[in-house]
This record gives structure tokens, C-alpha cells and sequence, in this order.
């Protein structure tokens, strides 16, 4: 039997069609790129999904967390919205709690997405 999604991951697009989300992973290396599309699948299939790959930020953000190669972090920010999984922001991550500016821009995002 062929697993359903029960979720669609999406990427955020702003008003000039960029995708943040996917543009930063296209910077990363490939290894990296694998280990965080993975965890955004087992999101997709799984939900919903707790600790250790997801986690709630409140006010309708979630958190995909990744351990990348070399010890790193990643996370990528998303809200459910019409049924999707809207990616609003990745980054790498450096500190315990997530910087107030990375969620407030997320946030802003996902106003964006919903009005």
C-alpha cells in the first residue's frame, strides 16, 4: 500500500514570486538538502508529528527540526493554511531559542498568506 501525504508541503511566495524557502535550500549542500526534505516528508505523511522532527512555536507557527551534517541545526517555519503545509522560512540555526526577528518575520509571512 502506497502512503497518502495528509499534508502538502508549500512554498511561501511574496509579491515578486520569490520562495525564500526554496532558494535558501538551494544553497545548501545536497546532504543537507536530503536530510531537511526528509523531515518535511515525514511531517507530510505523518501528521501530526511531534518530538524530535516537529515542534509548536504558538500563534499557529511550527518548526520542522533537522540535525544536518557536521553537527548543524536547521529549522524551517511553517503554518497550515487551507490544508498545506505553507514553508515560511528555513534557516541554520546558532542559538538555544529561535532569534525574535527569524519568528517575527515568519509571522509576518504567514499574515500575508491568510488575508
Amino acid at each position: 500500500m502506497v502512503p497518502i501525504k495528509k499534508i502538502y508541503a508549500t512554498f511561501y511566495r511574496n509579491a515578486h514570486g520569490k520562495e525564500p524557502v526554496r532558494e535558501w535550500l538551494k544553497e545548501l549542500a545536497r546532504d543537507d538538502r536530503r536530510i531537511i526534505g526528509n523531515d518535511i516528508a515525514t511531517v507530510e505523511y505523518g501528521w501530526p508529528v511531534g518530538m524530535p522532527t516537529c515542534r509548536p512555536l504558538g500563534d499557529g507557527l511550527w518548526e520542522v527540526r533537522s540535525k544536518l551534517t557536521g553537527g548543524r541545526i536547521a529549522r524551517v517555519i511553517f503554518s497550515l493554511n487551507a490544508g498545506r503545509m505553507m514553508l515560511l522560512h528555513g534557516f541554520i540555526k546558532k542559538t538555544q531559542k529561535t532569534p525574535p526577528d527569524v519568528l517575527a518575520l515568519a509571522r509576518k509571512r504567514q499574515r500575508e498568506i491568510e488575508q
